[in-house]
């Protein structure tokens, strides 16, 4: 694949998180700041934490606190809120709480919104699901007035800001990044485009989710143009799940001990029994092959698949920017790191072009191979020569 520098592709985690149950929260918690110093010593470029209230396995009620500690053991690895939910916050209160971290973390951080997922959460906090979008876009358009610097005066049936204003703006002279989550329908990337924001697909992986790729980019593009903002496939992230190891067998071996936890979580969000969820192969060719529900395909397997599946979402898609696997809980500590890491050497340099010096040096001495030996022969002969105090003969 050729180097395209204007498509150099980005790419990070996105951890919702899933942990499986009859583990230790501590533990999890723990490694989850473990595992984001590892993906920045790997280089990637993101990591996205996401916010949940209830089912058991998605621990992280406060990603910003979360992405607090994180950011004190890291250097250069961004972090993104994977998602904020807005209609649980007050907008107000939600943009100062992102200020403040996007200062402690010198600017690494990036505001991904939603609208919340979980029904027990919704449930919870006595909110109506139907009205949940409604209520991320009310507050985006109070969010993105207090970081243009308005002075805003709004009033909805769930909030109410009074000659609000921010008084600690983002770090970067350039702004915050927003982003709003999109799945299969296109509320997301109406939001996305009417507030000029940067676009996080959580659905890629999905068979749904990717049919509606493209639609959802050409939803984007029209909403962004119709309110004067200047779409940019840089800034669509797509999020699809993916273990790897050397060998395929290697990779089922590694999450075989926990994928039943994910099919037991589908079964209770869905209320039923699933034929492959009895047994650990089942689950896996299960997940491989149609796909999970809400969760999609994923690639459990090596490098090689790991780069078909990305260039088949660049196909669909038409482009985009930042590819996010999204990570389950699934093996052993080294299993995971190593997964990253074979990622990281393996994946990331075939769509960002850093080896093109390196391929190209090589290919260099193959080409010539001919004169190249033939001058290191006599260089050879040369010394020897000079060695014995004989003049070397002319080629």
């Amino acid at each position: 694949m050729s180097y395209d520098p204007e498509n150099h592709l980005r790419f990070g985690a996105f951890f919702a998180p899933y942990n499986p149950i009859r583990g230790s929260a501590s533990v999890q918690l723990r490694r989850g700041i473990d595992l984001a110093i590892h993906l920045d010593h790997m280089g990637f470029d993101e990591a996205w934490y996401g916010e949940h209230h209830s089912s058991g396995l998605e621990i992280i009620p406060a990603p910003d606190v979360f992405i607090a500690a994180a950011a004190e053991h890291t250097r250069r690895i961004r972090f993104g809120t994977g998602v904020v939910s807005l209609p649980y916050h007050h907008p107000l209160i939600a943009l100062d709480r992102i200020c403040q971290l996007d200062h402690q973390t010198n600017g690494r951080v990036i505001f991904g919104t939603g609208p919340g997922k979980l029904a027990i959460d919704s449930h919870m906090l006595g909110l109506d699901p139907r009205m949940q979008r409604t209520m991320q876009g009310e507050s985006l358009k109070a969010i993105t007035a207090l970081l243009r610097g308005e002075v805003v005066t709004m009033k909805t049936d769930w909030f109410e800001l009074r000659d609000a204003q921010l008084h600690l703006f983002p770090y970067n002279q350039d702004g915050l990044e927003v982003c709003a989550a999109s799945t299969v329908s296109p509320s997301g990337s109406v939001l996305a485009g009417t507030y000029g924001l940067s676009m996080l697909s959580l659905a890629a992986g999905d068979p749904a989710g990717f049919e509606a790729l493209d639609s959802n980019w050409e939803i984007y593009e029209k909403e962004s143009l119709d309110h004067g903002h200047v779409p940019s496939r840089r800034r669509w992230r797509l999020v699809a799940p993916m273990f790897l190891a050397e060998t395929e067998e290697k990779a089922r071996e590694a999450v075989r001990r926990n994928v039943l936890e994910i099919a037991y979580y589908i079964e209770k969000n869905y209320g039923k029994k699933f034929p492959w969820s009895e047994s650990p192969e089942a689950a896996i060719d299960q997940w491989t092959t149609d796909g999970l529900p809400g969760f999609g395909k994923s690639v459990i397997g090596t490098p090689e698949q790991a780069i078909a599946h990305i260039e088949s979402l660049q196909r669909k898609s038409g482009g985009f920017g930042t590819f996010l696997i999204n990570a389950h809980e699934l093996a052993s500590w080294e299993d995971t790191k190593n997964s990253f890491e074979l990622f990281a050497r393996e994946v990331m340099p075939h769509f960002q072009g850093t080896n093109r010096g390196r391929i190209a040096s090589d290919q260099y001495m193959v080409d010539n191979a001919s004169w190249l030996s033939e001058g290191l022969a006599g260089a050879v002969q040369k010394a020897k020569d000079d060695y014995l105090g004989q003049p070397a003969q002319p080629s």
